[in-house]
């Protein structure tokens, strides 16, 4: 078994995915802002030359084009050259201090020309080079370091003719901007540190909050306190998981006292029996003459109210166990009440009634169909009237055959209808002796219909009676189809 000490706290998990998260975060922006910074600036002016460049060749042949060129020069700090074939220019732009571009000749530009048209139409280039200047009475050339440039050039059909744009641009160091940046992120990375630590820190004891509360709930209800509640207030899935909690401490209260009055009833429904045989087993040993047919009989239905009892008990459980499998087949429905209803005839004084106005054939396990008839006869027989009545009845109704079975009792309330399917449960727990079970009946009753897939109810008028009714598909005959 995993110890305690082995499973952090999910506050702790919170407050370190957060703590994390704000890592990654800075860690990206040191990256993007100071690391990457020149390679992205530089990526940034080549693809702005180069759309500059695509722009001027769409619209070269319109009237308005040459205060296009002067425009992009001005705002994007980008030197400008339209030659032809042969070097002239025919339109020039200068915006930007020691432009490369401005510096060459005709022929310097017929050769970049023929290199653009070598290139398939496009010519690209990036250098850095070194101006040498003097100073004032020196002969000595200084040489002054000039910022790398890009040179782009498109070659495009007029109706004049070929032409050549060409762009010069110059691309800034950008040094001092990563040192400003540097500092302005060692600030914000140390305020952003303490926000993070300080909303991780709330976060996690507010999202935690009411999974704490409900887990603390959760160890009362395991230690046997059905009283609790849980409380899930705060977002809605603690809410939600609250609610099923609550739920099941009620099922679970309510499956508790049910089989503490399981307990009750068969210690109390088995100790009267075995009372009776133990004291008429010792009168006919020890007194003369007490060995009678009536003496035994009691014996006898004394320990069928055992094995009553017994079987009850491991019929429900291996039913709701899943142990005992369905064994379908064809059957006829009404001969089987009959059979039931005739043996019972024999051993009781009650008035057992049945209508059916035609034979019914189902597809089920025909013993646990049985076992449900059975049930609910006893049920009938224990709570029935005075008059010791109870009649049956079947329907049919689109293809479906209703068994009900009805007595003249006191009926059931109607707050009382759906517990009374439960385990262990009886509506009079004060009954008197001929009415001793252990409650098991209708839930067997209930689990052999679910897992035959029917339906099944009850009708109950206090006073009055009551009618259970269960139901079945039809099937055709067997004996029609040979």
């Amino acid at each position: 078994m995993r110890p305690k000490g082995a499973v952090s706290s999910i506050k702790w998990k919170i407050f370190g995915a957060f703590a994390v998260f704000t890592a990654i975060m800075l860690v990206l922006l040191w990256f993007f802002q100071v690391v990457f910074l020149e390679s992205f600036y530089k990526a940034t002016k080549i693809s702005e030359i180069q759309s500059k460049t695509h722009e001027l060749c769409e619209t070269i042949g319109d009237s308005g084009f040459s205060t296009r060129l002067k425009t992009i020069a001005q705002e994007r700090q980008i030197c400008v050259i339209v030659s032809d074939v042969a070097g002239n220019r025919l339109y020039s732009e200068h915006a930007v201090p020691e432009c490369a571009i401005h510096k060459l000749g005709p022929w310097a530009l017929a050769t970049i020309y023929m290199v653009t048209e070598q290139n398939g139409g496009s010519y690209f280039e990036r250098f850095k080079w070194e101006q040498g200047i003097s100073e004032p009475g020196s002969d000595m050339p200084i040489k002054k370091s000039v910022p790398e440039s890009i040179v782009y050039a498109e070659t495009v059909q007029t109706s004049q003719g070929k032409v050549m744009i060409l762009m010069n641009s110059m691309i800034t160091p950008v040094g001092s901007t990563v040192e400003t940046l540097r500092l302005q992120l060692l600030s914000v990375t140390s305020i952003m540190l303490l926000l993070a630590i300080l909303l991780a820190w709330f976060l996690s004891r507010k999202i935690s909050r009411p999974i704490i509360s409900i887990s603390k709930t959760a160890q009362e209800m395991a230690s046997g306190d059905y009283s609790v509640e849980f409380d899930g207030s705060g977002y809605k899935e603690a809410y939600e998981l609250s609610e099923t909690l609550n739920d099941t401490v009620q099922e679970l209260s309510k499956v508790d006292r049910l089989q503490k009055d399981l307990i009750a009833n068969v210690s109390h429904d088995l100790r009267t029996p075995l009372t009776l045989i133990e004291g008429y087993a010792e009168v006919m040993r020890d007194i003369p003459g007490e060995n009678t047919p009536e003496n035994v009989q009691i014996i006898i239905d004394e320990t069928a109210r055992l094995s009553s009892l017994v079987n009850d008990l491991l019929d429900i459980s291996r039913l709701q166990s899943g142990t005992l499998k369905l064994e379908k087949e064809v059957f006829s429905i009404t001969e089987a009440v009959r059979e039931i209803l005739g043996r019972y005839t024999k051993l009781t004084d009650y008035e057992i009634s049945f209508s059916a106005a035609e034979e019914i054939f189902v597809c089920a396990d025909k013993l646990k169909i049985s076992q449900v008839i059975y049930n609910l006869v006893n049920n009938a027989l224990t709570y029935t009237g005075e008059d010791k009545r109870v009649m049956l009845e079947q329907e049919t109704e689109e293809g479906k055959v209703r068994i009900s079975v009805t007595d003249t009792g006191e009926g059931i309330p109607q707050d009382k209808l759906l517990d009374i399917w439960e385990r262990y449960y009886k509506v009079d727990k004060a009954h008197k002796r001929a009415q001793i079970g252990t409650g098991l009946g209708l839930s067997i009753v209930k689990t052999i219909l679910d897992m035959h897939g029917g339906a099944y109810g009850v009708e109950s008028q206090e006073g009055v009676g009551s009618t259970f009714w269960f139901e079945l598909d039809i099937v055709k005959n067997p004996e029609e189809n040979s």
